[in-house]
């Protein structure tokens, strides 16, 4: 038996997990719910958690930081530009610019799905919820991640063929790469590189072991959304429908549940 939540989710009457619950709140990752946890931060009905093992229905009285929870929101994403010189986090201890303080302020807390690391620039989708942000870096989704890859050196097209059965690089095991050449300028060519998990700088990391350092590298697209003539440091929200859609389209090709409310 199930019911619906003010904001349209549909629930179990058995509840979920505190930590997912924190994370479809759109306050936090489902990892950053479960350090919030350690440290005393979250308290069910007035006890004070200690672990994330722990089943929350909507009947709780969930509070973080002394405030309660607020009821969720519908899920959104958007599209936006990353610029080169931003990290991917809430906070950086070494003091970096960060992704998140260049967002616009009348923009809700949102999270990152996956990440681009600092010299990275292009695609970067960002949800309010957690859990879709979850489901959508899985690689069971089976959406590609497309980047236009600028390097140095002299590359060798059928090197290029070889990463489709994917490659080990210092004792790691990434899987197929579909890379083709597109130009040469220079010393430099720039290339267009597909891959269906994207694993911290494996681009990087690959092009390097093939002998052709990364001097820029744009996520042109991730899954069926595309940068396209967005501008650089430019938020733009997915419409409703368009958003609708493609989660649904995740639920079919995994065979799972994405996290999904009601949308006007």
């Amino acid at each position: 038996m199930s019911g619906t939540t003010k904001s349209g989710t549909k629930t179990d009457d058995k509840g979920e997990r505190i930590a997912k619950r924190l994370a479809r709140a759109g306050l936090c990752s489902r990892r950053e719910a479960e350090r919030w946890i350690a440290e005393g931060r979250v308290a069910v009905n007035g006890t004070r958690l200690d672990s994330p093992a722990v089943t929350v229905t909507d009947t709780d009285r969930i509070v973080v930081d002394g405030q309660p929870l607020p009821e969720a929101d519908r899920t959104r994403l958007w599209r936006y530009h990353k610029p080169s010189g931003l990290v991917t986090t809430h906070r950086d201890p070494q003091g970096r610019p960060t992704v998140f303080d260049r967002l616009p302020d009348d923009l809700p807390r949102v999270m990152s799905v996956g990440r681009l690391d600092l010299n990275s620039e292009g695609l970067l989708l960002l949800t309010n919820d957690g859990a879709l942000a979850r489901r959508l870096e899985l690689p069971a989704t089976g959406w590609v991640r497309r980047y236009r890859v600028r390097v140095h050196g002299e590359v060798d097209p059928e090197r290029l063929v070889t990463l489709e059965k994917g490659v080990t690089v210092d004792g790691v095991r990434y899987g197929p790469i579909r890379a083709v050449l597109d130009r040469r300028q220079g010393s430099n060519a720039w290339l267009t590189i597909s891959l269906a998990e994207g694993r911290n700088r494996e681009i990087r990391r690959v092009m390097d072991y093939c002998g052709w350092p990364v001097t820029r590298l744009i996520r042109v697209a991730y899954g069926p959304f595309q940068l396209g003539n967005l501008a650089e440091g430019t938020v733009e929200e997915v419409p409703a429908r368009v958003l609708r859609d493609q989660i649904g389209s995740v639920q079919a090709e995994t065979g799972g549940h994405a996290h999904r409310r009601r949308t006007p």
